[in-house]
């Protein structure tokens, strides 16, 4: 069974070895399909696709960044400087003062301007620094789901409370439904008659119970209120499944809305309207909640 988790959450992993000092940062938002941003040291770009595999056994779903600040102990080791270009820089530029009469006094410091003088350590990266980092970012990614799991446990607290609230409100229109039915079957029958003892005219009960059994399935709302429960206990399952959980989660509550609305447009109550009107809102409420998981 997997654990669910939200698609919002942070992680963050500090190693270092006798070499090197990394810091893996993660975040991550919702989105429909995963979407990886790398932000890594010039020396490990080759190796993006290999580190992604460890994203994707993790993450199925959401906008995820994620960077890595990769330090050296021997700091000279990071940078080249091209001495011999630099000499026959300065020597040219002597050169040139001499010939105009001028005294030239370097100025070293204007050096660090030149590009062309500085170069970045081009070494490729051992397979033990690759393997390091690649550890580190496993332990990156185990505390980015354990603060994404944390989310998902607020996330099902408040989602199951109103999964309950839509359940007694489906318990009332069930309630509700045999009633108004009645009440409908009443109010049609006194105003045929009424309308028959104006026309002095007899009831004809065959016809009258044509009318009432057009009427009835009009009416009748069990069966948008059995599949209503059962969409009510899948999305209870869902969320102690959490595989996939959040695209399962979206499509239910879709078709939950589906039917209450059927249920609102069948029976025309003023007191079922208010509850139809509530389990939508409530519906909503959860679709925007769902939005976030994985």
């Amino acid at each position: 069974m997997k654990v669910l988790r939200s698609m919002t959450g942070f992680g963050r992993f500090v190693q270092h070895n006798d070499r090197y000092a990394l810091v893996w940062e993660i975040r991550s938002v919702n989105g429909r399909f995963l979407d990886i941003k790398w932000k890594l040291p010039a020396l490990l770009r080759p190796f993006e696709s290999r580190f992604e595999k460890a994203v994707r056994r993790c993450a199925a779903r959401g906008r995820v960044e994620i960077a890595l600040t990769l330090q050296e102990a021997d700091r000279q080791a990071l940078v080249s400087f091209d001495g011999g270009q630099a000499g026959a820089m300065l020597a040219a530029l002597k050169k040139f003062a001499a010939e105009r009469g001028d005294e030239f006094v370097p100025d070293y410091g204007s050096l660090l301007k030149i590009p062309a003088l500085w170069a970045g350590n081009d070494e490729e990266a051992s397979e033990e620094l690759v393997l390091f980092a690649e550890n580190s970012l496993c332990a990156a990614l185990a505390d980015w789901n354990a603060s994404r799991e944390e989310e998902a446990k607020a996330l099902k607290k408040d989602l199951e409370v109103r999964f309950e609230k839509m359940r007694g409100w489906l318990g009332q229109i069930n309630a509700k439904a045999p009633e108004i039915k009645e009440t409908r079957f009443q109010v049609v029958r006194e105003r045929l008659q009424e309308i028959l003892q104006n026309a002095q005219a007899a009831l004809d009960e065959s016809r009258y119970l044509q009318e009432i059994a057009i009427i009835a399935d009009r009416l009748d709302v069990s069966e948008e209120c059995t599949r209503l429960e059962a969409h009510i206990a899948r999305l209870f399952e869902l969320m102690e499944n959490g595989e996939d959980a959040g695209r399962k989660l979206d499509f239910t509550l879709q078709e939950s809305f589906r039917e209450i609305n059927t249920c609102g447009n069948k029976i025309q109550d003023a007191a079922v309207s208010v509850l139809v009107v509530e389990y939508k809102n409530e519906l909503e409420k959860c679709r925007e909640q769902v939005q976030n998981l994985e």
